[in-house]
């Protein structure tokens, strides 16, 4: 057994018969192509962690400032902060800045499908790779550097420009 499996690595939500918050994640979920809510609820959580983060070092009235540095680097190079804002940035974002840099909305934004889900169908089954190396994770976050080296495997039928399931094929 991997080390870390018996550990939720997302919160559910306190309140779980609010019509308003359930018809908003219905909408995300749709919007993103998402399996299931909890995809979602990940996603919030990944928030809250950087946002509990962000907090944490603009509390800190002495101590390295190499350590906000680091933390608003990795932000900048996965995507979820733009390279203008700093560390008060992080407290302003929203799940939808985690949610686009996901795999799935990014190879959907780039045209490789057409629709999220369809983009989620062809990173499972791993027609999708990144720099050459097949990714079947549709979660997995990409970092900004690696943005311009997606494409279809040369291996998989639908790297064809002609294959029926191509988004520019589509009138």
């Amino acid at each position: 057994m991997a080390l870390g499996q018996n550990t939720k690595l997302y919160e559910t939500p306190n309140h779980p018969f609010q019509g308003e918050r359930i018809s908003q994640e219905h909408g995300l979920v749709g919007q993103y192509g998402l399996k299931n809510k909890e995809e979602l609820w990940r996603a919030q959580s990944e928030l809250r962690g950087y946002r509990r983060e962000a907090r944490r070092l603009l509390g800190l009235t002495e101590g390295p400032g190499e350590e906000r540095g680091e933390f608003v680097d990795s932000l900048h190079r996965n995507g979820v902060l733009s390279e203008n804002e700093g560390l008060d940035g992080v407290l302003s974002l929203d799940v939808t800045d985690v949610l686009e840099r996901r795999l799935q909305t990014v190879a959907y934004r780039k045209g490789l499908a057409n629709t999220p889900k369809q983009a989620r169908q062809f990173v499972t089954h791993g027609h999708i790779t990144i720099e050459g190396r097949r990714v079947q994770e549709p979660g997995y976050t990409v970092p900004v550097s690696e943005e311009d080296e997606l494409e279809f495997d040369e291996n998989s039928p639908i790297a064809d420009d002609l294959h029926p399931a191509r988004a520019d094929n589509q009138e």
